[in-house]
C-alpha cells in the first residue's frame, strides 16, 4: 500500500467556500492509499511539511490548494536529498501551473488524475534562494497578486486581480532595469518583467509554445510607454492576447538564466508565484531543468 502525504490549504481559493476534503481522502482509500492529512498551520508550514515528508516513509505528496501552497511545496520537495512526486489538487484562485500542465480544475478529476496518472519531471525557477512553479515579475500589477484580499479573491477569482490592477492604473510607473542574460545586455526603463514557466497567467496572458521540461524560461519586458494612450493600448493588448503596434515597446526571448539588476536608488518589488518575493537590488533567475516529478493525466 502506498502511502499519500496529503498537504492542504483550508484557506485558499475556492477551498473555503466548498471543499470535499473528505470525498478526496475516501477516492484515495478506495485506490489503495494510505492517506495522511497535514492541514497547514501558517506560511511556510507547506514547505517544512513537504520536506519532512520527503525525509520520511512516504511515497507521494499530494498539495491540495493554490499557487502559493504549491510554491511552498516545491520549496520543501528540493531542500531534501530525495524528492518525492508531487500530486496537484488545485483550489486557488488562478491555478496558473495547474492549468499548463493539465491538471483539472475540479477536485475529484484531479484525484483521480494523480491515480490514474503517470510522474513527468517539470522544470522549477529559481530566483535568488527562493523558488517558483510559474512566475517571477517585477513592475506593474505584481502587488495586486499579493495585496488582494484573500476573501476578494474567494468569491471573483482571476477578476479579483484585474478589478484590483485597474484601481492601481494611475500608479504604473517604470524604473531602470538592466538585464544580462546568454552574453546580451538590455538597458532601459521597463514598467513590468515576467520569467514564466507556464502557458498562462491569470488567464490574461498566454504563452502556448511553453514547454515544461526543456529548461527555457518565457521572458517578457515592457519598455515605458510614450504616453497613457500607449499603456492602455498595451495593457488592452495583453488582456485581449493581441499586439499591434505596441510591439515596439516588448523585448521577448528564451533563456535558462538570467541576472537582472534594478539601477533606481529604491529596488523594485518582486512577485514569486503570486506571493511577496522580496525587492532585492540584483536577482540571479536559474531554470532547474527536470528538477521535480508531478503527477499528470494520461493524455
Amino acid at each position: 500500500m502506498k502511502k499519500i502525504y496529503l498537504i492542504c490549504n483550508l484557506h485558499s481559493g475556492k477551498t473555503i467556500i466548498n471543499f470535499p476534503l473528505s470525498k478526496i481522502i475516501d477516492m484515495f482509500t478506495k485506490a489503495d492509499f494510505e492517506v495522511t492529512v497535514h492541514p497547514t498551520q501558517f506560511r511556510g508550514d507547506a514547505s517544512i511539511s513537504a520536506k519532512y515528508a520527503c525525509e520520511s516513509e512516504f511515497d507521494l505528496i499530494v498539495c491540495c490548494g493554490g499557487d502559493g501552497t504549491l510554491n511552498e511545496v516545491i520549496s520543501g520537495c528540493i531542500k531534501a536529498n530525495a524528492p518525492l512526486p508531487i500530486g496537484y489538487i488545485p483550489t486557488g484562485s488562478t491555478n496558473d501551473f495547474a492549468r499548463s500542465l493539465g491538471i483539472p480544475k475540479n477536485a475529484m478529476d484531479a484525484v483521480d488524475a494523480i491515480i490514474n496518472g503517470k510522474a513527468e519531471k517539470c522544470d522549477i525557477g529559481k530566483i535568488g534562494d527562493r523558488y517558483f512553479t510559474y512566475i517571477a515579475a517585477f513592475g506593474a500589477f505584481t502587488e495586486v497578486s499579493y495585496q488582494t484580499a484573500q476573501p476578494v479573491k474567494n468569491v471573483l477569482g482571476y477578476a479579483a486581480y484585474i478589478l484590483n490592477g485597474m484601481v492601481n492604473l494611475h500608479k504604473i510607473k517604470a524604473s531602470r532595469m538592466n538585464i544580462e542574460y546568454d552574453g546580451n545586455v538590455i538597458e532601459d526603463e521597463f514598467i513590468f518583467g515576467m520569467i514564466t514557466n507556464s502557458t498562462s497567467v491569470a488567464k490574461l496572458l498566454s504563452m502556448p509554445d511553453m514547454k515544461k521540461d526543456d529548461g527555457l524560461f518565457e521572458v517578457t519586458l515592457i519598455r515605458k510607454p510614450r504616453n497613457i494612450v500607449d499603456l492602455q493600448h498595451i495593457i488592452t493588448g495583453l488582456t485581449n492576447f493581441q499586439l499591434g503596434t505596441e510591439k515596439e515597446y516588448f523585448d521577448h526571448f528564451h533563456s535558462s538564466k538570467l541576472c537582472i539588476t534594478c539601477l533606481e536608488e529604491e529596488p523594485v518589488p518582486w512577485t514569486v508565484d503570486g506571493e511577496f518575493g522580496g525587492n532585492d537590488t540584483v536577482n540571479l533567475i536559474q531554470n532547474l531543468q527536470k528538477a521535480l516529478e508531478f503527477i499528470l493525466p494520461v493524455s
